[in-house]
This record gives C-alpha cells, sequence and structure tokens, in this order.
C-alpha cells in the first residue's frame, strides 16, 4: 500500500519527577479542557529534541532543566485525525532548577500541580500513552489511536 508520505509534527513531554511525583498542567484551551497533561509543545525547526522540550517546560512553568539531564523514557506515534500524526518524544527530569509557576494564563492552563504516579487524575488519552509507557518500562514505544 502506498500513499502521501507522513509529515508527522514532532511533540516533547517533559515527566517532572520529585520522586513518586509528577508535575501536570490542566488545559484551559479548548482542546481536553479541565484535564491533565504534562508540560509539552511542538519542537521548533533546527531545535534538537531535549533542546525543545526544555524550552517548553521553562516556557509553561518556569522550571529549567539541562537539556543533557532530560532522559528519554518513551515515544508515542498518535494517530491525531485521517489527516494528522504526531509523534511524541517523553523525558523523564529529576534535577531542575525553580518552582514550577503557571507561565501560560488561564487561558491555556488552569492549574498546575504534584500527583502521585499511584493516582493520577484525568490524563489526556495521548499524553497518557506516554506517560504510563515510561512508568511501566515495557516497550519503548506506543503507537496510539490508529485503527488495527
Amino acid at each position: 500500500m502506498s500513499g502521501t508520505p507522513a509529515e508527522p509534527v514532532i511533540d516533547t513531554h517533559v515527566i517532572l519527577r520529585d520522586g513518586d511525583k509528577i508535575l501536570l498542567s490542566q488545559r484551559g484551551g479548548a482542546y481536553g479542557h479541565n484535564r491533565w497533561h504534562m508540560p509539552s509543545g511542538k519542537l521548533d525547526t533546527e531545535e534538537p529534541l531535549s533542546v525543545g522540550a526544555a524550552r517548553e517546560l521553562y516556557e509553561e512553568t518556569g522550571i529549567t532543566v539541562d537539556p543533557t539531564h532530560l532522559r528519554l523514557v518513551h515515544v508515542v506515534h498518535h494517530n491525531q485525525d485521517p489527516t494528522t500524526d504526531r509523534l511524541g518524544f517523553f523525558f523523564e527530569a529529576t534535577d531542575w532548577e525553580g518552582d514550577p509557576v503557571n507561565k501560560e494564563g488561564e487561558e491555556k492552563c488552569l492549574a498546575l500541580e504534584w500527583f502521585s504516579i499511584h493516582d493520577l487524575p484525568d490524563v489526556i488519552e495521548y499524553p497518557k500513552a506516554g506517560l504510563l509507557g515510561a512508568l511501566k518500562g515495557a516497550s519503548p514505544l506506543t503507537e496510539h489511536g490508529w485503527q488495527q
């Protein structure tokens, strides 16, 4: 079967971890409103993955992390809709500087909160697939949202 070559959106997600707690943000925008996800965003052109992840974390939370201290823990190939798929790279950060603050405002982020990995809130499906994949430590890849 042949078709048009895929040009997926590349996303970075940061699992900011303090022991068994992780930082999540509650969505304020239309996508996933009131639900939770990790600090994340799209990779910029000519930007290494770890640098993009560190940039997004800082832009959303004010937390500074050295990109070389980010550990890639999972990859998700997500089928968003018939015309869009995404490659999500999930990084874990356990060494950082600063205290989390909502730098995005309520139109994008309603709250930042720490949650136990044993008692997670309602996380949006795509980031949840990467988070659970990282926490379970099984296969390094999850294919999410694809018709089988």
